[in-house]
């Protein structure tokens, strides 16, 4: 279709557009011009660790509720029905598991990147490969990012489309460059605003331009779109209650346990306990957020031929389709931020500060800044190759978490929950899932060509037979060997490659020579097999290296050359602690492989 026939933006359109883009700015420069005005990496990458935990809970949300979750959820909902929906089961424990296991592991080591974690328990070259994997996953996702914003512009507006995609990410880089954490932060949270708003307005519209709840209601019923409980056990269904519910958890741990874009949010935060506190505030608006782009979907359904003509719900209503793609750039402008902040805090702290231990503050903090911008450029370069992709950007996202996240989820699980586990099974093991995970996703690119999935004719599933109707499919012809396993559903593909770093890891652990129990850094395992096995005796638990060792952890000095005295510290917090006391002298170790 010919941009030219497209466009719906009136003067009012243009002004709330610039209005948004204004604001983003503006905060950046508030952020830039006062307080510390940005002098230290302290504050320009975790934002003095002074953050309350609503301002933190909302840039959760805004840091992966990018446009991709507000065009591709709607969508995914319409194309297939609302089986997606059943995601936000995962919620609960993908939520739950950071805020009792991952936040106060890395919270009370006072890390600022979650990788030098990786050097603390391991070695250095875990921490590497680490960092290296995250930079991949990022600068790969955030091209997505931008992509899907400026599309959207340039279906409104008729602008050029990579106009539009030099515009998303320079107003990005250039906000995050000059105002560090802190504005991302509260950039965030105008953009949470900004985002929720958007998504009314197009439901509130495009009820009324339907004719009413009743009448969207009996078209997406009778188009089909209404999903029941689909129980069937098959891994290579694509979208079931176990793909969703199960699957999803492993996705959640990978984005809100163990990536930096997160923990750099939690590390920010004045204690422990606000930063607990806005991962479960955080669980409220993720619901929220995914109901709001589910009937998104159903509205879409009812009303248009496409689910990306959302410009056409606004013909003849001056300042809504401003607001819409002010939405959609809010939710991308927060993503794409937080990004380029935790790439350039993990970039400084895992790759440049320990070979460079005496470099001035000044000097660092200019470095900082200036990583932050050059990933950002990168970032807009990697938008050239988004739209070679055959998938919805839904599923490419998840696919990347999947496919990157999941090994590194394994690798932080290994160190945290295995006290045995050395750095040679640490590498091995994402090697490992790093190699399957790609075999994989080539194997499902190479064999999609000769099979291809429809929609099913109806989507309601009848939950009161759902457990036959999923043992009769077992029966139908159906994939063998190597293409049933290619056609394993992409919402297990963060499960599959974090339990492949696990087993790979344990195994070459035992066989280069486990790790002792005095060899462990104190405060680095978190004792869940010790929980697990309490029914066993003391002796044996500690035969197993079932114990949490004791002893004070190490200061951040030791890893990143940085300088943390151990009275600037605040208090610990008065909650269950399994994590050395602060008293007890630290101990040094080598690590034994």
């Amino acid at each position: 279709m010919d941009p030219s026939d497209q466009k719906h933006f009136a003067v009012v359109d243009y002004v709330v557009f610039a209005v948004l883009l204004a604001a983003s700015m503006g905060i950046g420069l508030y952020y830039a011009l006062s307080g510390g005005r940005q002098r230290t990496t302290q504050e320009f990458l975790m934002a003095d660790r002074n953050m309350r935990c609503l301002p933190v809970s909302l840039s959760l949300i805004a840091s992966f509720q990018s446009a991709v979750a507000i065009i591709g959820v709607p969508a995914e909902i319409y194309a297939h029905g609302t089986q997606y929906w059943f995601i936000g089961c995962a919620y609960l424990l993908g939520l739950f598991i950071p805020a009792h296991v991952f936040i106060p592991v890395f919270y009370r080591l006072r890390v600022t990147s979650a990788y030098q974690y990786l050097e603390l328990r391991f070695s250095r070259a875990v921490r590497i490969c680490g960092t290296l994997t995250f930079i991949c996953q990022m600068v790969i996702y955030m091209g997505i990012c931008v992509y899907t914003p400026a599309f959207a512009l340039n279906a409104v507006t008729g602008f050029e489309l990579w106009v539009s995609v030099l515009a998303t990410g320079l107003v990005c880089t250039l906000y995050t460059t000059i105002g560090g954490l802190k504005a991302v932060i509260w950039t965030d949270v105008f953009q949470t605003v900004v985002m929720f708003a958007g998504q009314l307005v197009v439901i509130v519209v495009g009820v009324q331009k339907t004719g009413g709840v009743s009448e969207v209601w009996r078209k997406v019923w009778e188009g089909n779109r209404i999903s029941g409980l689909d129980l069937n056990p098959d891994p290579t269904e694509r979208h079931t209650f176990w793909t969703l519910g199960v699957g999803g958890v492993f996705l959640m741990l990978s984005l809100y346990g163990v990536n930096q874009t997160q923990v750099q949010r939690y590390l920010s935060a004045r204690t422990e306990k606000e930063a607990v506190r806005s991962c479960y505030m955080a669980f409220p608006s993720l619901q929220l957020a995914l109901a709001l782009s589910c009937v998104m979907g159903l509205v879409m359904f009812s009303l248009i031929n496409m689910p990306t003509e959302y410009e056409n719900i606004f013909v003849g209503l001056p300042g809504l389709p401003g607001l819409f793609v002010a939405c959609l750039f809010s939710a991308a402008l927060s993503t794409i931020s937080s990004a380029f902040n935790s790439l350039a805090t993990v970039t400084m702290e895992d790759l440049i500060k320990p070979h460079f231990p005496a470099m001035t503050e000044a000097r660092a903090i200019l470095l900082s800044k200036a990583l932050a911008m050059s990933y950002g450029l990168l970032c807009v370069a990697m938008a050239y190759f988004t739209h070679l992709m055959g998938d919805s950007v839904l599923q490419m996202a998840l696919k990347i978490f999947g496919m990157i996240g999941g090994p590194i989820l394994g690798l932080f699980s290994l160190g945290m929950f295995f006290p045995w586990a050395n750095s040679t099974g640490a590498v091995a093991g994402l090697g490992a899932g790093l190699s399957v995970s790609f075999w994989v996703s080539i194997g499902t690119i190479l064999n999609r060509s000769s099979g291809s999935s429809s929609l099913p004719p109806d989507c309601r599933v009848n939950t009161t037979t759902a457990l036959q109707t999923a043992l009769s499919n077992v029966t139908l012809s159906r994939p063998s060997g190597l293409k049933r396993f290619y056609s394993l559903s992409y919402m297990w593909y963060s499960a599959f490659n974090c339990f492949t770093v696990i087993l790979i890891g344990l195994i070459v652990s035992f066989l280069t020579g486990p790790m002792k129990e005095e060899d462990v850094t104190p405060g680095t395992v978190y004792p869940l097999l010790g929980k697990l096995l309490c029914f066993l005796p003391e002796r044996l638990k500690k035969k197993l290296c079932c114990v949490t060792p004791l002893g004070q952890p190490p200061q951040c000095k030791e890893i990143n050359g940085s300088s943390h005295r151990q009275e600037d510290r605040p208090p610990p917090e008065e909650s269950e602690s399994f994590l050395p006391d602060a008293h007890t002298p630290h101990v040094e170790h080598e690590t034994a492989v």
